[in-house]
């Protein structure tokens, strides 16, 4: 068997955004494994596990540009500028991010700078947090008996003037799935109580979601910032609100919160 790679898939001066996943090296895609393996620029997230970098070229050069929710980052225009320079020098460039390039992934920005400078894009999708810690949580998000529809929200707001709409959100009837949201959770509660929202929403928190120290905290929105403070809940974790939880009440793995 040939098991050789034709690298005329990934053309030089291509960029490739590429989502690594919520962190499980084995929910990598074998697509995203073929571009890493002739990749000569890799720009890695901060939410990347490193063990996914074995997958990359021995001899490929590996850029860390952090970027992680409430925390100090690498600028994002320093980021393009980066992606740019090295694609126009004729090499092949993959931006590695955690989850889904196009889920919170500033992917439409880094899409926009590239095709500014005539820069081919390919973008090579991964699984998000939310839907790996639906996973853990052993819930379908769009469960026909609780929940029409699920909505993806971020709680790392650009700043105080672009929140969303709690109301329409609380009213909707969907399940929530918000990411970088624990340093704001008191503002998510209240909004979401004042929205209408029942105190007594499930709600599941799923830090560091298919990584060996994955941690599964059930608990309800009334309750939210409570159980937050008594677990010591960390980041990366994620947020799922909504009544698509009820479904996995009987399950014996969670943590029991007040």
């Amino acid at each position: 068997m040939n098991t050789s790679i034709d690298p005329s898939f990934f053309s030089p001066g291509e960029v490739a955004l590429i989502g690594a996943g919520p962190g499980d090296p084995e929910l990598l895609t074998l697509k995203a494994v073929k571009y890493l393996r002739i990749a000569d620029v890799v720009l890695v997230d901060d939410l990347v596990n490193p063990r996914i970098l074995e997958h990359c070229h021995p001899k490929a050069r590996m850029i860390h540009v952090g970027k992680r929710g409430g925390c100090h980052s690498t600028p994002q225009s320093f980021i393009e500028k980066i992606m740019v320079r090295a694609a126009v020098s004729g090499l092949k460039v993959v931006r590695l991010k955690g989850g889904d390039p196009l889920i919170f992934g500033r992917a439409g920005e880094e899409i926009e700078a590239l095709q500014a400078q005539r820069i081919k894009v390919t973008v090579i999708n991964g699984i998000s947090a939310g839907l790996a810690g639906a996973s853990a949580f052993g819930v379908s998000l769009t469960h026909r008996h609780h929940s029409p529809g699920v909505i993806f929200v971020t709680g790392h707001l650009k700043d105080e003037g672009s929140q969303p709409n709690w109301r329409a959100l609380a009213e909707s009837g969907m399940t929530l799935v918000i990411y970088m949201g624990l340093a704001r959770a008191a503002l998510i509660q209240q909004s979401l109580l004042n929205a209408g929202m029942s105190g007594l929403t499930p709600v599941g928190l799923i830090k560091s979601v298919t990584y060996p120290d994955e941690q599964l905290l059930r608990t309800h929105l009334s309750a939210l910032c409570e159980t937050i403070e008594a677990r010591r809940l960390t980041i990366p974790a994620i947020m799922l609100i909504g009544d698509a939880l009820e479904a996995t009440r009987q399950l014996h793995h969670f943590s029991a919160a007040a």
